[in-house]
């Protein structure tokens, strides 16, 4: 049997093509661990099953009194009933599935076995250190790792399971801000030209037109477009996590909000209205979920789906490179440039404040003082 380690508690076994997981139950009379095996068939199985049990024994050694250093708190088993017990009923799936990933991939491999009453300072800043060089990830992906860290020492403290977080002594990882990629009005109108025609054009103009999020333009409905008034009510995303595709409310609070549509915007939907009339008078179970975007099956679009679409496109046709994201930070500039305020653009693309919109768009904030400076100046002539 050919048995590799592939993670702390689980191997794979190359013959057999199952993982294996070590369950420790603690040390029998004789101070021998006692361990238990279990076999899953993949590895995401293997770790949903490994934090189950932490979780489980983390349970049961909060409603036990043990004596002091028997069957010690780690970091993974306490995060695993986090995620388990407080996270997973309150949160987003994607919420929970962003969690996991960096539990399981970072935080546990790092961190894991350490007991949870003898985290240090130290530890958790040589983690961000290490797993940002190791890793090359962002700061600003590190700021999440801190975040999800900080949330959950705090409820191990407020359960009694810890006696002060260490997180309150730990440098923040600093995000390092970086200018969004944007189209500029000839670059837009060019890209306009090329994709007219293609099942791209609607989506793109949603996102250039209207600053809509890619999740927003994939989850619209019918029901949410009023063609008489010429509005769209943004009030759902379509959201991918991992291979899972959901329909969900908006990102937040400020993401829900009414927005204008614009002539040419208008006509685009209304004419996709007609198209997915006639195709259902022809198939009546066409479309049953009544999404507005459709891929070339007549589904709804996966957002990832979209995005690689959208950038083989670009690529094809000799555009400027751009992601699909980068629609939304063109609409920004461009009306910025229009005379817009930071404020109603902010309002427009779902921001909660004004704060938000100046710390995505630096070069907007920036220009904004280049016409208060030419302003005074031409005062003063």
């Amino acid at each position: 049997m050919a048995r590799k380690a592939v993670e702390r508690n689980i191997a794979y076994d190359d013959q057999r093509k199952l993982y294996y997981v070590c369950m420790e139950l603690g040390r029998d009379e004789r101070g021998k661990r006692v361990k238990q095996y279990r076999t899953y068939p993949t590895l995401t199985a293997a770790r949903s099953g490994l934090r189950r049990f932490q979780a489980g024994q983390t349970k049961r050694g909060r409603e036990q009194k043990h004596s002091p250093g028997e069957h010690e708190l780690t970091v993974a088993a306490w995060l695993a009933y986090w995620l388990d017990a407080i996270v997973r009923p309150n949160r987003a799936e994607t919420t929970v599935y962003a969690y996991e990933k960096i539990i399981d991939n970072h935080i546990v491999p790092a961190l894991g076995s350490v007991p949870l009453e003898k985290l240090t300072v130290l530890q958790i800043q040589q983690y961000y250190t290490n797993t940002q060089r190791s890793a090359g990830l962002s700061s600003s992906t590190m700021r999440r790792h801190h975040d999800l860290l900080s949330s959950a020492l705090r409820c191990a403290v407020r359960q009694e399971a810890l006696s002060a977080s260490p997180m309150d002594r730990v440098e923040v990882p600093r995000p390092r801000p970086k200018e969004a990629p944007f189209y500029n009005e000839q670059e837009l109108k060019r890209l306009y030209q090329q994709v007219e025609g293609h099942r791209l054009e609607l989506p793109v103009k949603l996102a250039g037109s209207l600053g809509l999020r890619r999740e927003e333009i994939c989850g619209l409905k019918w029901e949410r477009v009023d063609f008489s008034r010429c509005l769209v009510f943004i009030r759902e995303a379509r959201t991918a996590y991992g291979a899972t595709v959901i329909q969900k409310e908006t990102k937040n609070r400020s993401s829900v909000r009414t927005l204008y549509l614009p002539d040419p915007v208008s006509r685009l939907l209304q004419r996709e209205w007609n198209r997915q009339q006639e195709e259902r008078r022809r198939n009546g179970t066409f479309n049953p979920t009544g999404h507005v975007i459709l891929d070339h099956r007549g589904n709804p679009y996966s957002p990832n789906v979209l995005s690689l679409a959208f950038t083989r496109f670009v690529k094809k046709n000799g555009l400027p490179q751009l992601t699909f994201h980068g629609l939304r930070h063109t609409f920004a500039t461009i009306a910025s440039s229009q005379g817009a305020s930071l404020f109603d653009i902010g309002k427009a693309m779902g921001h909660s404040t004004p704060a938000t919109t100046g710390r995505i768009y630096t070069h907007l904030v920036d220009r904004t003082h280049e016409a208060v400076m030419l302003r005074v100046s031409d005062a003063l002539e």
